[in-house]
Parts: structure tokens; C-alpha cells; sequence
């Protein structure tokens, strides 16, 4: 019997190292695949930061270069403006010259009318004198 003993005693221990055995593969294989799915796993992390990141300058970008076509569309309206002002300037000053011009001409016509009147009655004064 403690041939028979042994021999379970052996086959006891050799299943017990064929289970550690086979623990340890399943422990390894199983690491294998948890750091490959670690790996893929940061790998579509980083595809996916980047396309955000692209996805975020390419607006940035946008945006920038709209930013740079308002600032010089600003810049040609200023200009336009300023021309604007610089001709709104001159025709005020051309009225305003006119406006005085008109002024002369009816201040001199009141004058001219002064004149007819004054020389009228003078006219008539020396008549009057000449028939007396």
C-alpha cells in the first residue's frame, strides 16, 4: 500500500504542478493580452487626441485667418471713411462759400438799390432846385 500511496501521492503532485502550470500560462497569456489591449488602447487614445487637436487648430486656424480678412476689411473701411470725410469737408466748404457769395450779391443789390434811390433823390433834389 505505500507503493500505492506514493503513486497517488506522485499523481496528486503532478497535477497539482500541471494546474500551477497551467495557471501560470493562463496568468501569462492573459497579461499578454491585457498589456496588448493596454497598448491598443492608448494607441486610439493618441489617433483620437490628435484628431481632436486637429479638429481644434484647424477652427483656431480658421478663425485666425478670418480675424486677419475683418481687421483689413476694417482698415480699407477707415480709409473710405476718411476719404468720405475729407470730401464732406470740401463740399461744406464750397457751400459755405457759396452761401457767402449769394450773401455778397444781395448785400451789394441792396446796396446798388440804396444807391438808385439815394441818386433818385438827389436827382430829383437838384430838378427842384433848377425849377425854383
Amino acid at each position: 500500500m505505500e507503493r500505492s500511496q506514493q503513486q497517488e501521492i506522485g499523481a496528486l503532485e503532478t497535477s497539482l504542478i500541471n494546474l500551477v502550470q497551467d495557471h501560470q500560462q493562463a496568468t501569462v497569456r492573459l497579461q499578454e493580452q491585457t498589456e496588448k489591449a493596454k497598448k491598443d488602447a492608448i494607441r486610439k487614445a493618441v489617433r483620437v487626441s490628435n484628431l481632436l487637436v486637429d479638429a481644434v487648430n484647424g477652427g483656431v486656424e480658421e478663425s485666425f485667418v478670418i480675424e486677419k480678412r475683418i481687421e483689413s476689411e476694417i482698415r480699407v473701411l477707415a480709409a473710405t471713411i476718411t476719404r468720405f470725410m475729407k470730401q464732406s469737408d470740401q463740399w461744406l466748404s464750397a457751400t459755405h462759400a457759396m452761401n457767402t457769395a449769394i450773401k455778397e450779391i444781395g448785400d451789394f443789390e441792396n446796396w446798388m438799390k440804396v444807391m438808385e434811390f439815394d441818386c433818385k433823390s438827389i436827382g430829383a433834389a437838384i430838378q427842384n432846385i433848377h425849377k425854383e
